[in-house]
C-alpha cells in the first residue's frame, strides 16, 4: 500500500453512522476515515495519542485482529476515566494499554510500554466536547468558568497565569502567533488595562468591547484559541510528536492527522510532504526527493454532511495521513 492515494469515497466511509462512536463525552469525527486509510496491519501496534473518550480507539480495536495492540495516551483525567469506564474489557484482555501522558513524549510512551517500532500513529488536535462543555474548565468564551484552559489539570500554568502576569508584548504575541488576531495590540492592550481577570466571561467582553461588534465572534474564537495553545504548548508537542513518530515506524506504517485550524493542519501539511515543518524538499543528485514520509492524501478527507448533521462542531476538521517510507538512510524494520 506505499504510496498509494486514498480514494475520497472510500475514505469518507460507510461502515458506520457517524453517532456510532459517539459517547456523553464526545463525538469524534471520521472513524470510519481513520480506521480505512491508518490501519494496514490488523495485527499491528497502533498509538491513538489523543485517547479523549475512547471513540476513535473503540473504531480500531473492532479491526484490529486479537495480536493487534492499541496504546492510548491523553493528558487529561476526565478523558482517561471515560476511555477505561467505555474501554474496560479491551483493557482487561489486554489489546489496550490506557497511559496518562504526552504525546510529545511518543517515544518514550511506546517504549516504556514494551515496543521498539509501531504500526500507526492518530492524532486528534483540538479540544474535546466534554472540555467545551464544561464551565469549570475554562475553554468556553460561551460559559462562565475560570481562566484554566488545561489539558492536564496538573500542570503549573493555566490561562489566568499568562493573562495576568505575562507582559503586554508577550501577549500580543501569542495573539498575532496563535489565533492570527489582526487586534492582538488592541486587545492585549485592554486584557492589561483590565487586570486582574479571573473568568471566561470577563475575558470575553474584553475581547467584545475592544473589537468591532460585527468582529467579536471571530476575534472571541481566534483569542480562546490563542490562549490555548499557548497554556498547552499544542504547537510544540505537534511538531515533537512527529518527529519522534517517523522514527518509530514500521516501513509502510501509517500517521493521521485531524486538524481543526489552519496553524495545526499548515504544519502537518508541510511535513507530510516534505519531512520538515520548513516545508523545503530536499532532494538527492537524482532530483529524487528525500524524506522518510510521503503523504497519501492529496487533499485533506473531511466530515461528510451525513456527520456534520449530527456533529456541527466537526465542520473544520481536516484529516491527513502520511505513510513511512524506506530510505538508504533507514534502518527500521
Amino acid at each position: 500500500m506505499s504510496g498509494q492515494k486514498l480514494d475520497d469515497n472510500n475514505a469518507r466511509g460507510d461502515l458506520k453512522h457517524p453517532q456510532q462512536y459517539a459517547s456523553g463525552y464526545h463525538a469524534p469525527v471520521l472513524c470510519n476515515a481513520v480506521v480505512k486509510g491508518l490501519i494496514t496491519r490488523r495485527e499491528g501496534i497502533y498509538v491513538d495519542g489523543t485517547l479523549g473518550g475512547g471513540g476513535h480507539a473503540q473504531a480500531m480495536l473492532e479491526v484490529l485482529s486479537s495480536e493487534g495492540h492499541l496504546l492510548g495516551l491523553d493528558r487529561d483525567d476526565d478523558a482517561l476515566q471515560a476511555a477505561e469506564e467505555r474501554l474496560f474489557n479491551e483493557v482487561k484482555t489486554g489489546r489496550l494499554s490506557i497511559v496518562k501522558g504526552d504525546f510529545r513524549d511518543i517515544a518514550k510512551h511506546v517504549k516504556e510500554c514494551g515496543f521498539e517500532r509501531i504500526d500507526g500513529l492518530l492524532l486528534d488536535l483540538g479540544v474535546s466536547s466534554h472540555q467545551l462543555d464544561e464551565p469549570e474548565r475554562g475553554f468556553s468564551h460561551r460559559k462562565e468558568g475560570p481562566l484554566d484552559m488545561r489539558m492536564d489539570t496538573g500542570e503549573s500554568e493555566d490561562a489566568s497565569e499568562i493573562l495576568n502576569s505575562w507582559p503586554e508584548s508577550d501577549i500580543v504575541s501569542i495573539l498575532k502567533r496563535f489565533g492570527e488576531e489582526p487586534r492582538s495590540r488592541r486587545i492585549a492592550r485592554a486584557i492589561v488595562d483590565h487586570r486582574p481577570l479571573s473568568t471566561t466571561t470577563e475575558l470575553a467582553e474584553i475581547v467584545r468591547q475592544a473589537v468591532p461588534q460585527n468582529q467579536s465572534n471571530k476575534s472571541l474564537a481566534r483569542v480562546f484559541q490563542a490562549v490555548r495553545i499557548a497554556v498547552n504548548r499544542e504547537l510544540d508537542a505537534l511538531e515533537q510528536a512527529l518527529r519522534e513518530t517517523v522514527d518509530l515506524l514500521r516501513i509502510g506504517g501509517r500517521i493521521a492527522v485531524i486538524s481543526y485550524h489552519s496553524l495545526e493542519d499548515r504544519r502537518v501539511k508541510r511535513f507530510f510532504r516534505s519531512g520538515s515543518f520548513d516545508g523545503i524538499v530536499r532532494r538527492d543528485l537524482y532530483g529524487e526527493k528525500i524524506s522518510p514520509i510521503t503523504e497519501i492524501s492529496g487533499r485533506p478527507v473531511n466530515p461528510s454532511e451525513a456527520e456534520l448533521d449530527v456533529n456541527p462542531r466537526a465542520r473544520s476538521a481536516r484529516l491527513r495521513f502520511a505513510e513511512r517510507v524506506a530510505t538508504e538512510e533507514a534502518n527500521v524494520c
